[in-house]
């Protein structure tokens, strides 16, 4: 049987824990004991390992673990696909995040678009510790070794300072018709020499003019998921699969 692996809150020397509602889960939900063992995934400067982890205290709010020797030897890399989201419907964007993070997208920037619903965004800021659980839960359940970053909503204006280097390939996904008929994401990215991509996704309704205008002067590459419309989540998660797999 495989063991449940989670992600460690705290890790100091060869001890780690789980805080808060983390450990609540496992010793009230699952209810864990002194002794049992689980894979700990330990994160840091943007790798990973996985290490043998048995409880040696447990408390609502706080569950402490021995770790013991590493599991896979070799580190795992955190995924180099960051996913510009345009605020929509939170249940929708929340289904979203949790798919992506299943797919392995490695950032994950919420974005206040010019048809972002005004309610939404005014909310967003605080949504932003959900989204963070939300991934991580789906990083355990799918044994990633770290869940994605989930940075702060910003601007478009204020874009170019959340993202990773300039090496990054910038895509923004465009279903008007004058744009959609560029190219496609998959001949895109397999035209890179980059194994990094941000991928800019539109808010319900779509990218506005002046939005695709400002993406095209600030070197972002226009391409289509295909003919159809995807709601934002469909595309989302269609983008993210494709990139990590054409750039893999």
């Amino acid at each position: 049987m495989t063991r449940r692996r989670w992600i460690a809150d705290e890790v100091v020397g060869n001890t780690a824990a789980l805080l808060g509602d983390h450990a609540l889960h496992l010793s009230r939900v699952l209810r864990a004991r002194v002794g049992q063992e689980f894979d700990i995934s330990i994160a840091a400067d943007g790798h990973s390992e996985i290490r043998r982890g048995t409880i040696t205290a447990i408390s609502d709010h706080r569950v402490e673990f021995a770790l013991g020797n590493q599991i896979d030897k070799s580190s795992d890399s955190i995924s180099q696909i960051t996913l510009l989201l345009a605020i929509f419907k939170f249940d929708r964007m929340e289904w979203a995040i949790e798919k992506c993070t299943e797919i392995g997208v490695g950032r994950i920037i919420p974005l206040i678009a010019r048809r972002s619903d005004a309610h939404l965004v005014a909310a967003s800021a605080k949504r932003v510790e959900r989204w963070q659980r939300i991934a991580r839960e789906a990083a355990e359940q799918s044994r990633r070794a770290a869940p994605p970053e989930i940075m702060l909503p910003v601007k478009l204006r204020d874009l170019d300072q959340a993202l990773p280097t300039a090496s990054t390939i910038r895509v923004v996904l465009a279903e008007t018709p004058a744009e959609s008929q560029e190219a496609r994401l998959t001949e895109v990215l397999q035209s890179s020499s980059t194994g990094e991509a941000a991928l800019a996704i539109g808010p319900e309704g779509g990218w506005t003019e002046d939005e695709l205008t400002w993406f095209r002067e600030a070197g972002w590459i226009a391409a289509s998921l295909g003919p159809t419309i995807l709601r934002a989540e469909t595309a989302a998660i269609v983008a993210s699969a494709l990139a990590i797999d054409a750039l893999s």
